[in-house]
């Protein structure tokens, strides 16, 4: 069985200073980092099946964070997303962290709030392939069963 990939930070964001700021911090730090300016931009590249994290800006035009959020929750991605945000807005936090934000951290982040924060997100994303794998491995198991080992079961 093939290894894995390694995990990949997703960072969208609007602004070019950021996504320059922060993909040099991660670089720095040994992650792996792809970088799109806008969340239609990385809807059209983004692979589901690829291990990582989502670090999202919060207000973009025209197609929100939030928006993003809402779109990859239809689609059934459980990839966690960490919140970046100029302005600190108690109800959209809220908002995010209800609908299932890893994190929600405000801009300028540093490194000492946004290492850890995506070092937890990746792990968390890695137990969830763990158990959706473990998972997978069940119903496979299940459907080699015979109906008669299935009315016993």
């Amino acid at each position: 069985m093939p290894a894995p990939p390694s995990p990949i930070v997703f960072l969208v964001d609007d602004d070019a200073a950021v996504r320059k700021a922060v993909s040099r911090l991660l670089r720095s730090a040994g992650i792996a980092v792809a970088v799109f300016a806008s969340p239609r931009e990385f809807l059209v590249q983004y692979d589901p099946g690829m291990p990582g994290c989502l670090v999202l800006d919060l207000a973009m035009p025209g197609f929100n964070g939030l928006q993003l959020q809402t779109t990859l929750g239809e689609k059934g991605c459980t990839v966690p997303i960490i919140f970046l945000t100029g302005h600190g807005d108690v109800s959209k936090s809220v908002q995010a962290m209800k609908h299932g934000a890893f994190d929600f951290l405000t801009k300028p982040v540093n490194a000492k709030n946004l290492l850890p924060a995506i070092h937890a997100a990746i792990e968390r994303d890695a137990v969830i392939r763990r158990e959706q794998a473990k998972l997978s491995e069940i119903c496979a198991r299940l459907d080699t069963l015979t109906p008669r080992e299935r009315q016993v079961l």
